[in-house]
């Protein structure tokens, strides 16, 4: 005798949808304010405490700065000389400049730092959290007393969200640098013109948002991929590291458009 399998209508499928979107979601807000608690906690800087987040962001941050940096500097040559060759030959050469740190430091360089940081270290942390939770790990640090979000998350978290930082910061100055050499060249001559320039671009408001930017981005990349690890978010384990990696892309999505809409209107 063959056994009925539940079919579900399609209200109740849509139900079912909306209700792990709206699960997923609340996880991540959850988790993020979790964290951030933690992170004004003075508990969890003690000897121990400010050992493993040392070692974290120490682990997570120096193997890719100079790799990143270098390839900030690369494309911020290739752009500039792209940009200034074509403002030339359309006359709007006094332009070239600003439109190269419009685009290099204020959009195209956090972004970049932020991915690349979800890519190189938050997203294999993640997969670290949820191999401990499988294995049992988080459950025995619980047993014995530990905090497994003090121990193992915050580290994490902490460390992915101060490298994105770090390389969106020192590759922001590099590309100022490499940006300057390339229409001036070694010499002091454009230092003057250069300054007015940077003054121009950076408002007290376009700075403001490109530091919220900036802060945002590194919390999104740091916060969604370890949720994904703490949390079964989309039912098999696949299905939770995909819609993570979804929703990742989403919230800097936003972010970014939020920041452009600040910036030029």
């Amino acid at each position: 005798m063959w056994l009925s399998q539940p079919i579900h209508t399609l209200p109740e499928r849509l139900a079912q949808l909306v209700w792990g979107w709206a699960l997923a979601w609340w996880r991540i807000v959850y988790l993020g304010a979790v964290v951030l608690v933690l992170a004004l906690s003075p508990s969890s800087y003690g000897r121990a405490g400010r050992g493993l987040l040392a070692r974290r962001m120490y682990l997570e941050t120096t193997p890719i700065l100079l790799g990143f940096t270098a390839l900030a500097a690369l494309l911020s040559l290739v752009v500039t000389r792209i940009v200034v060759v074509t403002a030339l030959s359309y006359g709007l050469s006094r332009y070239a400049l600003e439109m190269v740190i419009r685009v290099l430091v204020l959009e195209l360089i956090p972004l970049t730092a932020a991915m690349f940081v979800a890519m190189r270290c938050a997203i294999p942390s993640g997969a670290q959290l949820a191999e401990l939770r499988h294995s049992g790990r988080l459950a025995a640090l619980e047993r014995a007393g530990a905090d497994p979000v003090r121990m193992e998350l915050l580290p994490r978290v902490a460390a992915a969200g101060f490298a994105s930082i770090t390389l969106a910061a020192l590759s922001c100055v590099v590309a100022l640098v490499m940006a300057y050499l390339s229409v001036y060249g070694v010499n002091t001559a454009g230092v003057a013109a250069f300054t007015r320039m940077f003054g121009h671009v950076f408002t007290p408001e376009v700075t403001l948002v490109f530091g919220l930017k900036t802060l945002f981005f590194s919390l999104a990349i740091a916060v969604i991929p370890m949720t994904a690890g703490m949390y079964d978010l989309g039912g098999t384990e696949r299905r939770s590291e995909l819609g993570g990696l979804a929703r990742m892309f989403a919230v800097l999505l936003l972010i970014e458009i939020a920041s452009l809409l600040g910036n030029y209107y």
